[in-house]
């Protein structure tokens, strides 16, 4: 059995976004199986989350623990702790064990930049991050590896961090980096945002007012299913991008605000696959990706680092 932790994940951004693709592709085909995930909440707003999917084509099949603790930032924590085991569909063999913190930011980033490479205007370069956490390094990473992205600029609540990742932007990429005070700054004219934020609240971080025409946005931030990053109004007039339709209207704030006002309806939404297979081409209004998650992600993820 392999044990691979988060030094074997690096500069495996396109690999990892490859494999979603084709995994969405089988899932829009009816060809992978991942159930919804197990949520257990505990205290005020703690989770303990455990997910399953098998990816048949590929023989492989994974089962992912995670615990989400929204105050452990100020205990000097991770955010995320987990683990990811992989199963071997013929044999029944446990085949790795991958750290599932990593392994979950990476594969978020990766199906961020897999809806940018789809979306995203091809000769895209000015990335907007809301939010200086390890998601936004894991956005950086795999927008950069989809988009010829020269400059980034980056907002978050707290100054010091938010300093302490233009400083990691710069080194790691030799990307130019603005930081700003507001989130509006951050946001404005840019040609790809990424929100990664750990808000709980149902007010937006980002305005819809703010977007620029034609911009493409990943929303994949917030702690719990009411939690919105972007403004709902915006999805009213933009092409608005999913994994899978009922795991958004179960889990993502901003899908569900924008029903509920009537700016959508469900049949709206477009999924991941519809856009990898071709059955739904990209119309120059801008674009809303709004991912929550998905076990098959984690599976998909998993069988590119070790299959």
């Amino acid at each position: 059995m392999r044990v691979i932790g988060a030094a074997e994940m690096v500069g495996v951004e396109v690999r990892v976004v490859d494999a979603l693709a084709e995994v969405f592709g089988d899932l829009a085909a009816g060809r992978v199986t991942s159930p919804p995930r197990t949520v257990v909440g505990h205290g005020a707003d703690r989770q303990l989350l455990a997910g399953t999917a098998i990816w048949e084509r590929r023989g492989v099949g994974s089962v992912k623990i995670t615990t989400l603790t929204p105050d452990n930032p100020g205990r000097g924590l991770p955010l995320i702790h987990g683990v990811v085991v992989v199963t071997d569909l013929v044999t029944g063999q446990v085949t790795a064990l991958l750290d599932g913190a990593e392994l979950t930011a990476v594969r978020t980033g990766a199906v961020a930049a897999l809806a940018t490479r789809l979306c995203a205007p091809a000769d895209a370069e000015d990335l907007a991050i809301i939010g200086a956490g390890v998601q936004g390094r894991a956005l950086v990473r795999a927008v950069s590896a989809v988009r010829p992205i020269r400059s980034v600029r980056v907002f978050s609540r707290t100054r010091a961090k938010t300093e302490e990742f233009a400083d990691w932007v710069r080194a790691e990429f030799g990307h130019r980096v603005e930081v700003h005070d507001t989130a509006e700054a951050a946001v404005a004219d840019a040609a790809v945002i990424c929100t990664a934020t750990s808000t709980s609240g149902a007010d937006p971080v980002v305005r819809a007012e703010w977007i620029a025409p034609g911009a493409h946005v990943n929303i994949i931030g917030g702690t719990d299913e009411e939690a919105i990053e972007v403004g709902p109004a915006l999805l009213g007039t933009a092409l608005v991008v999913v994994e899978e339709r009922d795991a958004a209207l179960e889990d993502a704030g901003e899908v569900r605000a924008a029903i509920g006002a009537g700016l959508i309806e469900p049949g709206d939404l477009v999924e991941l696959g519809a856009l990898v297979t071709g059955g739904h081409v990209p119309d120059g209004r801008t674009t809303v990706f709004r991912g929550v998650g998905m076990a098959i992600e984690d599976t998909a993820a998993a069988a590119a680092l070790t299959c």
